[in-house]
């Protein structure tokens, strides 16, 4: 068992780290303020300083990084990068390292057509146009996908798509083009093949964006979670991705990495929240003694560090898995950093927060939107339940029982 980072997964963080501090750094605090000042529907337009730094990250080749077959990295030399990422707001998009295109483009490099990687991949790693999944739905509990109602049906020699989404991350980018749709096309199937997933253009006939949705009162302008209605969408059949009723097999593989992915960005934010709590603790006083000397302070801090130094091992351990046995040699991994990251990042940053009193409900600091983002991945891609239940489902599956 060996996490230790290759030779050349040690040279790109070096890199890496090397351009946010330098490029990212500086631009991201006055980006952020901009955005905020601006009026609601301006927030949605596009900084060109974001272009700029996107330029600059390609043009030093650190760009789409999260891509084995691209990059040459594999998940445990990525996983660090992902964490440095995890420190910044923008920082993946930069590197064309963001959710959920990072998923969307696993998918189409895996499973898509030679004609859908020139449409859909290619100006995707080139970070021309920007997509979304559509997955969850409003009317049924989707976290048994098994409810889904959205069905995408074989018709005429065709695909027929219908059905409601939500939280569909990135609709409301501008330069959202392509759609990934997930429905039932055979009802009576196999339970794991009656799905099927389909890249749709955002502008076909049919496709609407209903609204954008705020998370806790925050819009996540410029991409945004949106809700999507799909009425008669007609599609030629080469629009399936992977073939029909292929659904269940292509969702499993995007989501192992990228859970990865995003729990290591989730380390890197409780590190960043951390580092806030300590300079506040230290910097400030109260009652004639530093914050971090009242109210158990130090025992918080201390368990942090414990906390966030457990989970990257956990996390580790799982790109390790997912390097050397593959997805299905990971799935109780995969779940258990699912439900172990969200809630510890949720847990540091709520400890930071309460150390910046008031100041840590605002936007004077990062931490109201960073503990925003932990608490929303304890529902995303799957809510906590679920991924306990797959945990006990493989434990128990060696006594006999595993439902």
């Amino acid at each position: 068992m060996d996490f230790a980072p290759s030779a050349r997964g040690r040279e790109y963080a070096e890199r890496v780290k090397d351009f946010m501090d330098a490029e990212i750094a500086p631009a991201e605090e006055p980006l952020l303020r901009r955005r905020l000042a601006a009026a609601p529907e301006a927030r949605w337009q596009l900084d060109p300083v974001m272009a700029e730094l996107k330029d600059k990250a390609r043009d030093a080749g650190l760009w789409n990084l999260f891509l084995p077959d691209v990059s040459g990295l594999s998940n445990v030399d990525y996983a660090p990068l992902a964490e440095l990422m995890g420190r910044s707001v923008i920082a993946a998009e930069v590197f064309n390292c963001n959710a959920p295109d990072t998923g969307n483009m696993e998918v189409l490099h895996q499973f898509g057509s030679p004609e859908q990687k020139e449409q859909w991949l290619k100006p995707l790693l080139e970070g021309r146009i920007r997509s979304a999944f559509c997955m969850t739905e409003p009317e049924v509990a989707s976290s048994d996908a098994t409810t889904m109602r959205a069905t995408a049906a074989v018709v005429d020699g065709g695909i027929v798509l219908n059905g409601r989404k939500w939280f569909s991350t990135g609709v409301g980018h501008p330069d959202c083009r392509v759609l990934l749709f997930m429905g039932v096309t055979d009802p009576a199937g196999q339970k794991y093949r009656r799905h099927s997933i389909v890249a749709v253009p955002v502008d076909a006939p049919g496709v609407r964006i209903e609204r954008m949705l705020p998370v806790m009162g925050r819009y996540d302008e410029p991409s945004g979670h949106g809700e999507v209605s799909f009425t008669d969408v007609r599609l030629p059949l080469e629009a399936f991705v992977g073939g029909p009723g292929a659904g269940f097999e292509i969702g499993q593989k995007r989501l192992g990495p990228g859970r990865v992915h995003h729990c290591m960005r989730l380390i890197g934010l409780a590190e960043a929240a951390l580092e806030a709590a300590c300079r506040r603790g230290v910097e400030r006083s109260a009652f004639g003694k530093p914050l971090v000397n009242l109210g158990g302070n130090r025992e918080r801090i201390a368990e942090a560090r414990i906390a966030i130094n457990q989970a990257r091992l956990l996390v580790l351990y799982t790109a390790w898995l997912l390097d050397t046995q593959g997805v299905f040699g990971a799935l109780s991994e995969i779940s258990q950093i699912k439900v172990a990251v969200p809630s510890m990042a949720q847990n540091v940053i709520d400890m930071a927060i309460q150390l910046h009193g008031g100041a840590g409900l605002t936007d004077d600091t990062f931490l109201a939107g960073a503990w925003t983002i932990a608490r929303a991945l304890r529902l995303a891609d799957g809510p906590d339940e679920v991924h306990r239940g797959v945990v006990a489902r493989l434990e128990l599956g060696r006594y006999g029982m595993a439902r």
